[in-house]
């Protein structure tokens, strides 16, 4: 059942690079002779709302992230349901890639925290108002909390992924090992099948988004 999640390599190439920039290929290239088209304006208008609810709680100077927020976005959405068409790969399901997201957005979010604010930075790792004996221990705790973020992002969106294919493929399996002894059981395994699909899709796209709003709070709060 794990084998959909190994890396698929042809003479000895893995093809994980091939898979994470093919998606970009669907996407149309902005033209001045199809400025109209109803493909670019649906997704231009789903990028402002994404943007503005995302960035409106941000002050001005977090906006220039707005660009590279958008482009994870779309890029997890389309890894993400890609990878629910049969015979695909998921590049999102191995934690080595989505830690080489989660750890370099994390880190610049450190990096200029640090930078513009060192004073707010330094003092969330210390609530107001904290008794004396529990410093020592609240740093150590907040400090251990700052550097499980990178994880909790990597690990969330490959877990909650990968649970969701094993769960299709597993149900999949069953259904169609029973539909000659069990015809009955068989299709309502089927409908069973159809309505995880569809929560799969949600899944997909509500993890990508959790992940970008996770980034975004981190932003907000270095």
């Amino acid at each position: 059942f794990f084998d959909q999640f190994s890396i698929t390599s042809f003479l000895g190439i893995p093809l994980i690079a091939l898979a994470l920039t093919l998606p970009w290929i669907l996407y149309p290239t902005p033209q001045n002779r199809c400025m109209n088209n109803r493909l670019l304006t649906l997704q231009s208008w789903f990028i402002r709302q994404f943007t503005h609810q995302l960035f409106l709680p941000i002050n001005q100077g977090g906006h220039k992230w707005a660009l590279l927020l958008a482009s994870i976005l779309i890029f997890l959405i389309t890894l993400n349901l890609l990878g629910i068409l049969p015979y695909t790969f998921t590049p999102t399901t191995q934690l080595s890639m989505n830690m080489g997201l989660a750890i370099p957005l994390w880190l610049a979010t450190i990096l200029i925290g640090a930078r513009y604010q060192p004073t707010h930075t330094l003092a969330h790792l210390l609530p107001i108002g904290t008794p004396a004996l529990l410093i020592p221990i609240l740093i150590m705790i907040e400090t251990i909390s700052l550097f499980i973020r990178p994880i909790a992002l990597g690990v969330r969106l490959t877990a909650n992924l990968t649970a969701g294919h094993l769960l299709i493929q597993l149900i999949s399996t069953a259904a169609f090992h029973m539909f000659f002894m069990m015809p009955t059981v068989a299709t309502l395994t089927m409908v069973l099948l159809l309505l995880l699909s569809v929560l799969e899709l949600a899944v997909a796209i509500i993890q990508a988004y959790v992940f970008v709003l996770l980034v975004s709070l981190y932003l907000q709060i270095p």
